[in-house]
């Protein structure tokens, strides 16, 4: 509900600042402002990809958490992001978060939020979660074949010859015998 509310206000603030500012500063420069911004804000996101890049090489090199690095070159790219687009509220917010001293500061913000968000969802307090599920039995899909053998069919053994081939072994309870069909041999 929060995101509709600033998707509906933050244009009404744009046009109210470019009436406000413009009337202060004309509309030739407030034009140029808008130009000037926008060429600002691609020569901002190339410069701190590059150097968030180098960043996260570095800390991938030293054996560092890259996720710092990664952050810091996101909100970065964010903030020329917000500088491109036309609106006096988007440029300062862009400026803003091209401030490393500002990034920290919202990324330990935002850290303490994922933090607390993850360990409320680690303790099973966010409503639905994990997801409950009927108990199902496992499936075990197979196929099979019934091997129906009658006694006429298999010779009896004789263990009593020695060209009878290995003594199978022992059975349960001591008993020898033929295989007993669950495996074969």
């Amino acid at each position: 509900m929060w995101l509709l509310i600033l998707l509906v206000l933050w244009p009404i603030v744009e046009i109210a600042l470019f009436i406000e500012i413009g009337s202060e500063i004309g509309v030739a420069a407030t034009i140029l402002w808008v130009v000037l911004s926008a060429m600002i804000g691609i020569w901002a996101m190339r410069l701190q990809g590059m150097a968030a890049m180098v960043d996260l090489q570095r800390a991938v090199d030293d054996f560092r958490d890259p996720g710092r690095p990664l952050a810091h070159g996101a909100l970065a790219m964010i903030g020329g992001g917000l500088l491109v687009l036309p609106g006096f509220f988007t440029d300062a917010l862009g400026i803003l978060l091209l401030i490393p001293p500002v990034r920290s500061a919202l990324l330990g913000l935002l850290g303490r939020r994922v933090r607390a968000s993850a360990a409320a969802s680690a303790r099973g307090t966010r409503p639905g979660w994990p997801p409950q599920q009927p108990h199902r039995p496992p499936v075990i899909d197979a196929e099979y074949v019934v091997v129906e053998e009658t006694d006429e069919d298999v010779p009896p053994p004789d263990y009593d010859h020695p060209d009878a081939g290995p003594t199978p072994p022992q059975g349960p309870g001591g008993r020898r015998g033929p295989p007993s069909g669950w495996t074969r041999h």
